[in-house]
Order: structure tokens, then sequence, then C-alpha cells
């Protein structure tokens, strides 16, 4: 390869932790954005696990793509699998990936291993508020996690009105009575 490109759906687009040499919105086919991994060290522990997003089959997810030099791959690639590899729910994929400048290019990106046992399936707008309302792990609140995934999608012009709704209910639960 003599591009590499990473795929960010979640607290990547705002928080890469590598350097990057270019970064464009970019749609990728065949998944969905969905809070669907239980989160027992980022944003939850085993007691009280927490909600993450993962990259689920079907539909499609408008993103963040991140174009890193070929100097600093090697250093981003083992930065990104011990960031996202940590209890090994996500599988390392090259995806393809369209550009908001209407490139097409291959990607990296983590999907979710549906029969790793941290895999939560659907969840209704309801359940995903009651288990991240409370849930705190390493990397912080699993409710700051959420809003801040809703907050940098809308900069980015990019509506996820299920992911709205799950920061709509969880604000409810935080009202007295």
């Amino acid at each position: 390869m003599d591009e590499f490109w990473v795929f960010g759906y979640g607290s990547l687009m705002w928080n890469p932790g590598f350097p990057y040499e270019e970064r464009l919105t970019a749609r990728l086919g065949g998944y969905r954005r969905s809070l669907c991994v239980r989160s027992y060290v980022h944003r939850g522990t085993q007691e009280r696990p927490g909600l993450v997003l993962g990259l689920d089959r079907g539909g499609s997810c408008k993103g963040v793509a991140f174009r890193v030099s070929a100097q600093t791959w090697p250093e981003t690639l083992e930065y990104l699998r011990e960031r996202e590899l940590v209890t090994s729910v996500y599988l390392e994929r090259f995806v393809r990936l369209a550009l908001a400048d209407g490139r097409q290019v291959q990607g990296l990106t983590y999907v979710i291993d549906r029969a790793h046992p941290q895999y939560a399936g659907a969840v209704t707008v309801d359940e995903a508020a009651r288990v991240v309302h409370g849930a705190v792990g390493r990397s912080g609140a699993n409710p700051v996690y959420v809003a801040n995934t809703v907050e940098h999608l809308r900069e980015l012009g990019i509506r996820d009105q299920w992911l709205e709704s799950v920061v709509a209910a969880i604000a409810t639960l935080d009202q007295p009575g």
C-alpha cells in the first residue's frame, strides 16, 4: 500500500491519538455505527459495564478518514491495536471508503466480533440509556463519551438520530422525580 488510511466512527473522530496528514469525512458501506459493545475497560467495568460504539453489519456509516504518513504508519498501527484490541471484541479490517472529495480508498477500521461475549447486540434507546448512565471506566464516564460522539457528529454535519435519542434519554435519567 502506498497510502495509509484509518476510519473513525466514534471517539477516534475527535481523539485519534496519532499524527495524520489529512482528515476528511468518509462513508463506509455495509456497516453501521451502533452502541453494541459492552465496555469493561474504557467506559465501564466488569461489575458495571458501559456501552461503546462498534461497527455492526448492515447499512452504512459516515465518519472520518485519516491519512497517515508511511513513516508514522508502523507506530500508528501499534497504537491502534493497543487501543482497540484491549479485549479482542473488535476485528481489524481493511475496508473501502468513499471520501468526501470523491476518492475511493482502502482504510483500516475495527468492526465488532459478533461472537465475542462483549457483543451486546441490538439494544433499545431506553436500555442503552440505562446502561450508559452510570458507567465509568479507565477513559472516563460513559455518558460523556456518547454525548461527545453526538456533538462531533453534528459538527461534521452527520445526524445519528438513534444516538441522539440515547443522549436525550440519559438526560431524563438525570432529572429528579
